[in-house]
């Protein structure tokens, strides 16, 4: 323990007395161990978000969407894209269908009719206009902050229920009960305003907070007759049932289709199952690039301790003259290496706590720190530093004691 401590004291000294030369040396370390900190500390948070959002829409939702994915990536849709404004493989008699399958207690189409909003003086193309049916609210598990939804008995008029941040767009500042916007040429009166729905980042639900919605019945009137419906929302009678009517909602809609699978039937876990496999992936790729700064930060570590071995070689024939053994030169050497790499992990861990912190404050991703990976951060920046280490300590450990003491310092 004795010799443990005093070579962790050498060591120190030695940091010390070349800072800066050991902070230039460590860089390597410093930045692959802050991204790996920074990007998992960051899908841990999505995933967090995500699955708050989830729980929020409920985990017995349904969604049915054109087209087949993949649920090891993201498939081609996206909400309120412009493939999904038309051309899809869904219209209302698959609705019905849904509608009508046994188990399902609330369903909904849900169709994207693209144009501009006019209201006052301001015209807003940011917001999405939604033609959907009365049964949003228990859908989507959303309340109203003022007014309510409609209802069958004016599913045929003009009326309209704004997000959040819709609301805040075309109305700023102002309750938006009983005020009218126009809509293709159509004046609809506001009946209510929805409460602000959570938004996790990289989630296939789409961003009800920019949405009015409008009645079905309406918005296929404006369509011809034939508006496009981009998802249809189902909820069963039970949560225990989410499955089983899953399944059925995909077989009447095969027989529907003539046995063709162009569409998704898919349930929440499936949609976060999606997002925690981008950010798996996305977490490898980061690792495999922070991999790359820790071999720079090795090889960084491994040159300035040769050359410490170089500067201190009458040192270490002094050490060798008064006892000390090759075993002993080694681990005081190995023990600096290790010092410096380790010191490199704490500059890194600390510069991704203030990354994160930077984070939250100016974006809407919230990281999560997880303490098993300071561990792994720590475990490995002590390997780089064995690794890399064990040549200049080996080389050290070798000198000869008689040509080592004719060196000058």
């Amino acid at each position: 323990m004795n010799i443990l401590n005093g070579n962790i004291k050498v060591a120190m000294h030695s940091v010390r007395t070349t800072r800066w030369r050991s902070l230039l040396t460590t860089s390597g370390i410093i930045i692959g161990i802050c991204s790996v900190v920074t990007i998992v500390s960051i899908g841990e948070g999505i995933k967090h978000q995500v699955a708050g959002q989830i729980n929020q829409l409920g985990k017995d939702l349904i969604t049915v969407r054109p087209g087949v994915s993949s649920y090891n990536s993201l498939s081609s849709y996206a909400p309120f894209n412009d493939a999904s404004l038309g051309g899809g493989s869904l219209n209302s008699n698959d609705a019905q269908i849904v509608a009508q399958t046994p188990g399902v207690k609330y369903s909904s189409p849900m169709s994207v009719i693209p144009g501009k909003i006019n209201s006052g003086s301001s015209s807003n193309s940011g917001i999405v206009v939604l033609g959907t049916s009365n049964t949003i609210p228990q859908l989507l598990n959303q309340t109203l902050s003022y007014g309510d939804f409609f209802t069958n008995a004016n599913d045929t008029e003009n009326v309209a229920i704004l997000g959040a941040g819709a609301a805040n767009s075309l109305f700023p500042g102002q309750v938006p009960l009983g005020l009218s916007f126009e809509f293709h040429g159509v004046n609809f009166v506001v009946r209510g305003e929805l409460n602000s729905f959570d938004i996790a980042p990289l989630s296939l639900d789409a961003n009800f907070n920019n949405a009015v919605f409008i009645p079905y019945q309406v918005a296929d009137q404006m369509e011809g007759g034939n508006a496009p419906v981009y998802e249809i929302l189902a909820k069963p009678a039970s949560s225990n049932l989410t499955s089983k009517t899953a399944e059925a909602i995909n077989s009447r809609l095969m027989v529907a289709h003539n046995g063709v699978k162009n569409f998704d039937v898919i349930k929440q876990r499936q949609s976060l199952s999606v997002t925690n496999n981008i950010l798996n992936l996305l977490t490898k790729l980061i690792t495999a690039e922070a991999a790359v700064s820790l071999l720079v930060g090795g090889i960084g570590v491994m040159n300035i301790m040769l050359v410490a071995v170089t500067e201190r070689t009458h040192e270490i024939g002094i050490r060798k003259a008064l006892g000390a053994t090759d075993r002993q030169i080694l681990e005081q050497f190995l023990t600096e290496s290790i010092i410096l790499s380790l010191l490199g992990c704490l500059v890194g861990i600390l510069l991704s706590l203030v990354v994160n912190v930077a984070i939250r404050l100016f974006t809407t991703l919230q990281p999560e720190l997880v303490w098993q990976i300071f561990v792994i951060a720590t475990g490995v920046s002590v390997a780089v530093g064995i690794l890399f280490g064990i040549t200049p300590a080996l080389k050290a450990a070798r000198k000869n004691p008689i040509d080592a003491l004719r060196a000058y310092q």
